[in-house]
């Protein structure tokens, strides 16, 4: 009987445990869309924000992102999303906002940056 009580315990705080981890996930994340690249250009994501740092991936115009809502600047995606698209773009456009992908599409996905100029809210 003690047995079945802390099998169904444990059960209880991980199912808890898990039903805010899905939420917050849901939540963490803006969509984004890269735009304005040039015509048969992409965006690069870069491990760190400058247009020096490693490249990780690259993305065409259309491409929906995941961002974490951290921008340089002290800017957060999720603070200004309620604004309109065109002041949001705006607020980021000289500033390097952080993406969450999976460059070489195997499931481990890494946080890199890209340039404000390049992307819009989707």
């Amino acid at each position: 009987m003690k047995f079945r009580f802390h099998v169904a315990a444990a059960f209880a705080v991980a199912s808890t445990v898990l039903a805010f981890t899905g939420q917050s996930h849901a939540t963490v994340f803006a969509a984004w869309q890269v735009t304005n690249v040039p015509f048969g250009d992409t965006l690069n994501v870069r491990k760190y924000p400058a247009g020096s740092s490693q490249k990780q991936a690259a993305y065409p115009n259309g491409a929906v992102l995941q961002m974490t809502g951290k921008c340089t600047g002290g800017i957060n995606l999720l603070d200004i999303a309620k604004q309109p698209a065109w002041k949001q773009e705006q607020k980021i456009r000289y500033r390097w906002c952080e993406v969450w992908h999976d460059p070489a599409q195997n499931g481990n996905f890494v946080t890199g940056w890209v340039y404000g100029k390049y992307i819009t809210p989707h």
